[in-house]
């Protein structure tokens, strides 16, 4: 009993041991056994062998847990043989963990990788916008509407400029002040007819403009007359001719 109560004792004061399992006793002599000098106290004994046995059965339930966690992470790997048995060591739930931490680390570094089917997508995608009916005339396309893009946007830029716009005017701002100047140009041109047939009333331009209907063809045939008997082809040379003929 001496040897046993001795090697218990060299195991609960070996560095490896948790600092909480041996307390020597402050209480009567009769709880203590010396052996070579040393004292060998194991009231609290009892208590943390229960307490071990508590933990090793959480142990096991968490080992439980940690698998049917694995099957929902990483159902590729296979089954631990351990998990039937009765003793479960830490280093097998590490072991659980590990795997699942790494699989999450691979999914972090890969979430950027686009899938197979994603990247179908993306060419049905492309293909459907821009009326593409092969795959050879992907990137033909691609070129085409790249380049007509440059050209949109640098239009759009030199039209900002020219309107002194800011550069960040969406395009519906650009067509309404472009708008704006054509109704200003055409008020203008209105004006401008108005002035040059010294009107300000339409019925009266249309009566002018009659009047011109009427009067231009006859004018235009005695001209030509004009040219075909004196044989010239100019207009400014009726005139000397007229003269001359006098």
């Amino acid at each position: 009993v001496l040897k046993v109560l001795s090697r218990i004792d060299a195991i609960l004061q070996s560095p490896r041991a948790p600092p909480l399992i041996y307390r020597r006793s402050k209480g009567p002599v009769q709880n203590h056994i010396k052996e070579n000098g040393q004292e060998c106290g194991f009231e609290h004994l009892p208590l943390t062998i229960e307490m071990w046995a508590d933990q090793l059965m959480a142990l096991k339930d968490l080992h439980r847990s940690l698998g049917k966690l694995s099957l929902e992470l990483v159902p590729w790997h296979t089954a631990d043989p351990q998990d039937n048995k009765e003793s479960i060591r830490v280093e097998d739930l590490q072991f659980i963990v590990d795997a699942i931490l790494e699989e999450i680390e691979n999914k972090e570094k890969n979430s950027q990788a686009a899938s197979l089917p994603t990247l179908l997508a993306i060419v049905s995608h492309f293909q459907k916008l821009f009326d593409v009916n092969s795959l050879n005339g992907i990137y033909p396309r691609m070129n085409e509407v790249y380049t007509k893009l440059g050209e949109m946007t640098n239009a759009m830029r030199n039209i900002h400029e020219l309107l002194e716009l800011d550069r960040s005017a969406p395009p519906t701002v650009v067509v309404d002040t472009v708008g704006k100047l054509c109704d200003i140009i055409n008020e203008n041109v209105t004006e401008q007819v108005q002035q040059l047939l010294g009107t300000q009333d339409i019925h009266s331009i249309i009566d002018k403009l009659e009047e011109h209907e009427c009067f231009f063809p006859p004018f235009q045939a005695l001209i030509q007359d004009l040219l075909c008997l004196l044989e010239i082809s100019n207009l400014d040379d009726i005139l000397p001719t007229v003269r001359n003929l006098k």
